[in-house]
């Protein structure tokens, strides 16, 4: 499309600069993409090397490479100049089935819960340094604080679910999350970045195989536990309840919940492996 502009002496035929602009954009789009799949094909690769395999010039190929690593999907190595895939890639082709999958085999199991526990319960899975509610059954608690939930993305360090997750992922994943967390430097979650207590949460969640959250600055006058979902050694996702802090103590609220949310785990787990097997 043409624009017209009006000048001294007539009318002045300008171009539209917005599909040059736009087919900027898709190349650069292109180009990432193709690094991001060279970087995993490669299994690493430095930007003098990526420059030279793509027809990129070196300075491109080292910028295409920090965006990448700024969103998360890559990450530089400790020992060398090479870029590596982060697990956020390698999670991108099995991630979806999997959150389908879960939620397809936990709508009984979670009907099931709320009928014995009465709280709202929650399945959420972890994408890109935030946990992502997937499953809920706030809308069908008569005692829920808050409906809307599907959908819903919170934070790793401040939640139950995320500890969980923190606690029962694998070491090299456990250390690319926290690390991406402190390159955030969100100030919310700089009392639970300090080594020492990132340490504890870790070790008290695996030792008790659950993780809480007890009446924090995260979701006020509230109180949550969660337990993973571990698939084929794997874990996929985690399941968390909420209550009233004030309505129940911490220890009673274990010893009421924990049981039947490791029973809902396992059996959702055991739903996921008969279906992928």
């Amino acid at each position: 499309m043409l624009k017209y502009a009006r000048i001294e002496g007539g009318l002045h035929i300008a171009k539209n600069t917005q599909p040059r602009r736009r087919r900027a954009n898709v190349r650069a789009l292109e180009r990432g993409l193709e690094l991001l799949e060279l970087v995993n094909d490669e299994g690493g690769i430095k930007p003098a090397d990526a420059g030279r395999k793509l027809r990129l010039p070196r300075p491109t190929a080292h910028r295409l490479l920090e965006t990448l690593e700024e969103l998360g999907y890559v990450r530089r190595s400790a020992s060398d100049n090479r870029f590596l895939v982060t697990h956020r890639t390698c999670r991108l082709s099995g991630g979806y089935d999997a959150d389908i999958q879960i939620r397809e085999a936990a709508g009984p199991i979670l009907s099931r819960l709320l009928q014995e526990l009465v709280w709202p319960t929650n399945i959420a899975s972890y994408r890109g340094g935030i946990m992502v509610v997937r499953e809920t059954t706030h809308q069908r608690s008569h005692l829920s604080v808050d409906r809307a939930m599907i959908g819903r993305e919170v934070p790793m360090l401040r939640t139950a679910c995320g500890r969980a997750y923190l606690a029962f992922c694998q070491p090299a994943e456990r250390r690319e999350i926290i690390d991406s967390l402190q390159t955030q430097n969100d100030p919310a979650d700089q009392p639970y970045l300090i080594p020492e207590a990132i340490e504890k949460m870790i070790s008290l969640a695996r030792r008790n195989g659950f993780a809480v959250r007890h009446n924090e600055p995260y979701v006020r006058n509230t109180s949550s536990v969660a337990v993973p979902i571990i698939v084929d050694g794997e874990i996929q996702a985690c399941l968390s309840i909420i209550w009233l802090t004030a309505a129940m103590p911490l220890t009673r609220a274990v010893k009421a919940f924990v049981p039947g949310l490791r029973t809902a785990a396992h059996d959702i787990a055991t739903a996921v492996e008969h279906a992928q097997h």
